[in-house]
């Protein structure tokens, strides 16, 4: 009677502190079989996209790297200043890229930029309308909202294994992640700017006849303007967070030189690279905020 009642607490206890053996859920060996025959099936589709998305890549930084470095930093300089029509920003910006150029991080900084010009313009071009759709559309807002919540809670590092096994190692891969990571906030804030829109406003554009169609377009969406450029804005930093954690796979540009500062231990040389991120941060950070500002319908524009 001892042993068995011994027995019986010992199998009691092995329940309690080990999870059950048959319990487990193998996801990987549903998804990994899946990516696979994913892969093998639009192999091709997948390459002759890789071969464009690197076409177009390597003919903006063709041109970012062929301009001169006077000319880009005057150009940013005279966006930054009709954007804020803060002539000391403007001059501080030229400044801080001025000072990015003595790093020598120059072609890195424009590789960056291209990777980032990609990006978010198939972040915008995907987002808006998938935020639009989600305000108007409750079943589709209902299957999303579980996928974004999802999606802005996964590690940004489990974004890089899909895309890498699709196409490989390199910048495409890289964009392809960057594009998935910095999708949410912009979809979100697509979404919430339209259900923000006063229902009065609303109620007085049905009271003169408009559709829905003609409501959405020419009520909803102007006058959500404001919040979805907010997004943009959101967008865009994340984009160019990732665009650091992509150089894991290959990406180049100055996440590459970060990764190449923590392998080496070199902390200067992170920092360095750091530190124009930091600046391409603020200049692309102030620029949509600022259009954002001016492009609000209810409201002034402001400096």
């Amino acid at each position: 009677m001892g042993n068995w009642l011994r027995e019986c607490i010992g199998s009691f206890d092995r329940i309690l502190t080990t999870y059950p053996a048959g319990c487990q859920i193998p996801l990987r060996e549903w998804i990994n079989p899946a990516v696979k025959s994913l892969v093998r099936t639009l192999g091709p589709a997948f390459d002759a996209l890789t071969d464009q998305m690197l076409f177009v890549l390597r003919q903006i930084e063709t041109v970012l790297l062929w301009l001169p470095w006077w000319l880009v930093i005057a150009a940013i300089t005279l966006v930054v200043w009709q954007a804020t029509k803060l002539r000391w920003f403007a001059v501080g910006i030229s400044a801080a890229l001025l000072i990015a150029g003595m790093f020598d991080l120059w072609d890195d900084a424009m590789r960056t930029l291209a990777i980032m010009v990609i990006s978010t313009v198939l972040t915008v071009v995907v987002g808006i309308p998938a935020g639009i759709i989600m305000a108007t559309n409750r079943p589709v807002r209902a299957v999303l909202t579980p996928i974004l919540d999802g999606m802005q809670t996964l590690p940004s590092f489990v974004y890089l294994i899909p895309f890498v096994f699709i196409f490989g190692l390199g910048n495409v891969a890289a964009i392809f992640a960057v594009c998935i990571y910095a999708l949410p906030p912009l979809i979100r804030l697509t979404n919430h700017g339209i259900h923000l829109v006063d229902p009065a406003t609303v109620e007085a554009a049905d009271a003169f006849g408009a559709t829905g169609r003609q409501v959405l377009w020419g009520v909803r969406i102007p006058l959500a303007v404001p919040t979805i450029m907010a997004g943009v804005n959101l967008a865009i930093m994340a984009a160019l967070s990732m665009t650091v954690i992509a150089s894991m796979i290959g990406a180049r540009g100055l996440g590459a030189i970060v990764l190449r500062g923590v392998n080496n231990g070199d902390v200067g040389m992170g920092f360095e690279a750091g530190l124009v991120v930091v600046i391409l941060a603020i200049i692309l950070d102030r620029v949509t905020a600022a259009y954002g500002r001016r492009l609000d319908p209810t409201q002034p524009a402001k400096t």
